[in-house]
């Protein structure tokens, strides 16, 4: 997935991702906001990484205990993010297509990063060419 794809796709999962989270937590309240939005505790993970954690989740490229490694969280954050990524990219169409280099460890990234293995599949956003 090219920089340019990844961007595609933030700017049109972002504001669903955020717009979902304040349903989750006005749920959770049972009822409006009693602060000003940016206040209070921050997610663990941006909106960017929930993205990109989902990506590399779906594509089988990484386990969620490797991904926590690499995100500095644990796995159950990784679920979350999953969990809540993934339905927002089916309702947007987002296909990704499945990856040839499957990543067990960090040492499988870090011969990735160096060239080897390297996998150049698309991700189809709609309405972007």
């Amino acid at each position: 997935m090219s920089r340019k794809q990844f961007s595609d796709l933030t700017h049109t999962l972002i504001p669903a991702l955020e717009e979902h989270r304040e349903q989750v937590r006005h749920a959770a309240r049972g009822g409006p906001r009693r602060v000003a939005p940016g206040t209070g505790r921050k997610p663990i993970l941006t909106p960017s990484d929930q993205i990109l954690v989902t990506i590399l989740y779906l594509r089988k490229n990484s386990l969620r205990e490797l991904l926590g490694q690499l995100f500095n969280t644990t796995a159950m954050t990784i679920s979350r993010a999953v969990r809540d990524v993934r339905p927002l990219m089916e309702t947007t169409g987002v296909c990704l297509s499945a990856s040839t280099a499957p990543f067990r460890t960090p040492e499988d990234i870090a011969r990735f990063s160096t060239g080897q293995n390297q996998d150049q599949t698309d991700v189809l956003i709609p309405g972007k060419p």
